[in-house]
Protein backbone atom coordinates (compact mmCIF):
# COMPACT_ATOMS: atom_id res chain seq x y z
CA UNK A 1 0.00 0.00 0.00
CA UNK A 2 0.73 3.57 -0.49
CA UNK A 3 0.56 6.63 1.75
CA UNK A 4 -1.02 9.94 0.09
CA UNK A 5 0.95 12.04 2.38
CA UNK A 6 5.03 11.40 3.19
CA UNK A 7 5.50 10.33 6.46
CA UNK A 8 2.38 8.89 7.31
CA UNK A 9 1.78 5.12 7.62
CA UNK A 10 0.38 3.50 5.02
CA UNK A 11 -2.66 1.77 7.26
CA UNK A 12 -3.80 4.08 9.72
CA UNK A 13 -5.53 1.06 11.51
CA UNK A 14 -2.44 -0.46 12.47
CA UNK A 15 -1.92 -4.13 11.18
CA UNK A 16 -4.63 -6.42 10.30
CA UNK A 17 -4.05 -9.90 11.36
CA UNK A 18 -3.33 -12.51 8.48
CA UNK A 19 -6.15 -13.17 6.07
CA UNK A 20 -8.48 -10.58 7.59
CA UNK A 21 -10.01 -8.31 4.83
CA UNK A 22 -10.10 -4.85 5.04
CA UNK A 23 -13.69 -3.37 6.12
CA UNK A 24 -16.31 -1.64 4.54
CA UNK A 25 -18.20 1.39 5.44
CA UNK A 26 -21.17 -0.40 5.70
CA UNK A 27 -19.54 -2.97 8.29
CA UNK A 28 -17.68 -0.10 10.52
CA UNK A 29 -20.68 1.62 10.83
CA UNK A 30 -22.93 -1.35 12.17
CA UNK A 31 -20.08 -1.99 14.27
CA UNK A 32 -20.34 1.74 15.49
CA UNK A 33 -24.39 1.42 15.71
CA UNK A 34 -23.78 -1.51 18.25
CA UNK A 35 -21.25 0.02 20.49
CA UNK A 36 -23.94 2.76 20.95
CA UNK A 37 -26.28 0.90 21.40
CA UNK A 38 -24.64 -1.42 23.28
CA UNK A 39 -23.38 2.11 25.69
CA UNK A 40 -27.28 3.55 25.51
CA UNK A 41 -28.41 -0.13 26.96
CA UNK A 42 -25.80 0.61 30.52
CA UNK A 43 -28.09 3.22 31.74
CA UNK A 44 -25.51 5.99 32.35
CA UNK A 45 -28.19 9.00 31.67
CA UNK A 46 -28.15 11.79 33.43
CA UNK A 47 -31.90 12.75 33.16
CA UNK A 48 -34.74 10.34 33.33
CA UNK A 49 -36.87 10.17 30.31
CA UNK A 50 -39.83 10.70 32.23
CA UNK A 51 -37.88 13.72 33.11
CA UNK A 52 -37.37 15.09 30.04
CA UNK A 53 -41.21 14.15 28.22
CA UNK A 54 -42.33 16.70 31.20
CA UNK A 55 -40.04 19.30 30.67
CA UNK A 56 -41.45 19.08 26.89
CA UNK A 57 -44.98 18.82 27.28
CA UNK A 58 -44.51 21.73 30.01
CA UNK A 59 -42.63 23.77 27.41
CA UNK A 60 -44.84 22.90 24.62
CA UNK A 61 -48.46 23.68 26.81
CA UNK A 62 -46.59 27.24 28.18
CA UNK A 63 -46.06 28.00 24.51
CA UNK A 64 -49.51 26.62 23.59
CA UNK A 65 -50.56 29.14 26.41
CA UNK A 66 -48.66 32.19 24.85
CA UNK A 67 -49.97 31.68 21.45
CA UNK A 68 -53.80 31.15 22.70
CA UNK A 69 -53.82 34.11 25.00
CA UNK A 70 -52.31 36.57 22.67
Amino acid sequence: MTSSHPGQPADPHGPRPQGEAPKGRADRRRERIRRDVQAARTGRQLVPTWLMALLLALFLGGWIYLIITK
